[in-house]
Order: structure tokens, then sequence, then C-alpha cells
């Protein structure tokens, strides 16, 4: 269970799960080789920063932003993602390949999109202790979003003008969700009234805050569109911040099927014009920040940056 928002120039999510990955902020320059699994070997035409899990010197990115301000995330999405066989007449990435694929040689949606009409998700796990995860992702820069689906037709990808993803439903039924919701994204409109039962956000009322994947998609959206409109980026980070802890999930409000609790383990924040990300966990509300311009972006080895 996640949550992803683009807001701002700024591009961000929620982490939900049981247990950790050893995840940590990790940056990939632009000489380190991606040894891909069906197609050629490549070096990212730009680096990346993101979080990710570190197996065997191999960066398995959760979400994660390039140099150009390209953003990227995967969602759980059981049930209904299907990865596919070798396909000779397209280019075969396996799921955990993908965000670095993208986010290495492409530098706006568009460019993305290009991209996508050519790539077949492959069916192939990084290894036998870990097995692919049933994904479906958002890609955002400055000006659009984009989902992606892998299903049993192939790849769709569809135009996110809300710039909010969550897990099930599919995508087109997470938008068809919010159809009964039309009221609450008018303008709002100052009232005076003295009743004793008088409250401000009245006009909010009828937003779900159960934490459904459905319900969470429809507060995030409402929110964001709420919020205020062209802030400076420091302002953009903190308000993307408080949209996200608006669907974030404490610990035993949400269990598994096996028993466990589903929480939220970090919320992450992209400040795409700087190349900024930053992050908090569950048991630190402070936000860590790890920059691009930090580091030498023309190394060949990963950096392993700040941790959960």
């Amino acid at each position: 269970m996640c949550t992803a928002v683009s807001y701002n120039n700024c591009f961000g999510r929620n982490l939900d799960l049981e247990r950790g990955y050893n995840e940590r902020v990790i940056i990939t320059p632009k000489n380190y080789e991606f040894k891909m699994r069906c197609t050629e070997d490549f070096a990212p035409r730009f680096a990346i920063i993101g979080m990710a899990a570190e197996v065997k010197g191999y960066p398995l990115y959760f979400d994660g932003m390039n140099e150009k301000g390209l953003c990227m995330a995967g969602l759980n999405f059981p049930n209904n993602a299907i990865y596919h066989s070798l396909d000779n007449s397209k280019i075969n990435v396996t799921p955990f390949e993908f965000i670095p694929y993208i986010l290495g040689k492409c530098q706006t949606v568009t460019e993305a999109l290009e991209r996508l009409f050519n790539i077949n998700l492959v069916n192939i796990s990084f290894s036998s202790e870990l097995p692919l995860s049933p994904l479906h992702w958002i890609i955002s820069d400055s000006k659009q979003s984009v989902t992606v689906e892998s299903v049993k037709q192939g790849i769709r990808f569809y135009k996110n003008a809300v710039g909010v993803l969550t897990n099930n439903p599919p995508f087109l039924k997470q938008l068809e969700g919010l159809e009964g919701y039309e009221k609450l994204f008018k303008p709002q409109i100052p009232k005076n009234n003295s009743s004793d039962e008088y409250s401000l956000g009245l006009d909010g009322v009828g937003i779900p805050g159960d934490f459904s994947s459905a319900s969470r998609f429809v507060r995030a959206a409402f929110i964001k569109h709420r919020s205020p409109k062209n802030l400076v980026p420091s302002e953009a980070v903190n308000q993307l911040f408080h949209i996200l802890s608006s669907v974030a999930m404490p610990k035993g409000c949400v269990l598994t099927p096996n028993g466990e609790c589903e929480y939220t383990r970090y919320t992450s924040c992209c400040d795409c014009k700087n190349g900024n990300y930053y992050f908090t966990t569950y048991d630190s509300g402070e936000k860590t920040r790890v920059s691009l311009k930090d580091y030498n972006l023309q190394g060949d080895k990963i950096y392993l940056c700040a941790g959960v």
C-alpha cells in the first residue's frame, strides 16, 4: 500500500509496508554500468537519486529522480500486474530495471512515453530470494504525469492529470472513484454562519477517511487540489510532506493477510528544481536531505547515502 503525489515541481511518496529491505538513499552516477538481463547494458545518461535497496552493488529503486527533474515511483498493484515472456520485437526490461532504465535515459515524460511504446516488462526476478513485486508506476516531470501498468494486454499508459497514484484498483477505476466527489473540488466560498453547529472546513465533508487505496486517492487528490500554487521550493517541499501525511498509515490501522502491521516506513519528497531528495521515517519526522549537488556525478560506483 503506497501513495505518490506530483505537486508544484516536487514529487513524493509514502512507502507503506510491514517490513523493511534496508532501504536507503542511493545515488547512481553517470559512469555506473547497469547490467541488464535481456537488453544491452548501459551507463545512465542522467544521474539518479532515490530510495533503494542495495543488493550486491545493484540499486533496486523504490522511487527516484534524475538530475533533469524526471521522477518515478513503483506502487504495489497485486492481482493486477502481469509481466510477460520475452518479446523479440520489443525492448525487454525487467520490472526491477524499469525505474533506472527510464530515469537513466529520459529527461521528460514525453521522452519516457516514446520509449514506453517499445518496452516489454519481462517476468524475470532479480533472484530466487527476491521475487518480483506486482507494481504499477507513476512518472512525472514539472509539466505532466503518466501512469504505467503492465497487464494481460501488455504495457498500458495513461495521462494522469490528477498527479496522484495509489494501489488497486487499476488507475482508470481510481479516476472513476473521483466522480462522486465533484463538489469537493469546487472553489472554496467563505461563509458567515452564527449557528452553534457551524465549523470551518464543512466544504470538505464527505472526504473518505479510511486507509483503502481508493479512499487515499480521493483524499490526496482533494488536499493537493486545495493546496497553494506557485510556492518556492522550500514551501512546496513542506506542503507535499503535509499532503502525504494526510494519507500516511499509523501502525495498527492496516493488517496484512498474515496479521502483520502495514505502516508508512518512510515519506519522500524530491525537489526537482534543485536536485534535493528529502525523507522522513516512521520513527522520526525530521527531514533528512541528500543533494545531487554534493556528489561527483561522473563516478562509476553508486553512493550509499542516508538510510531509513
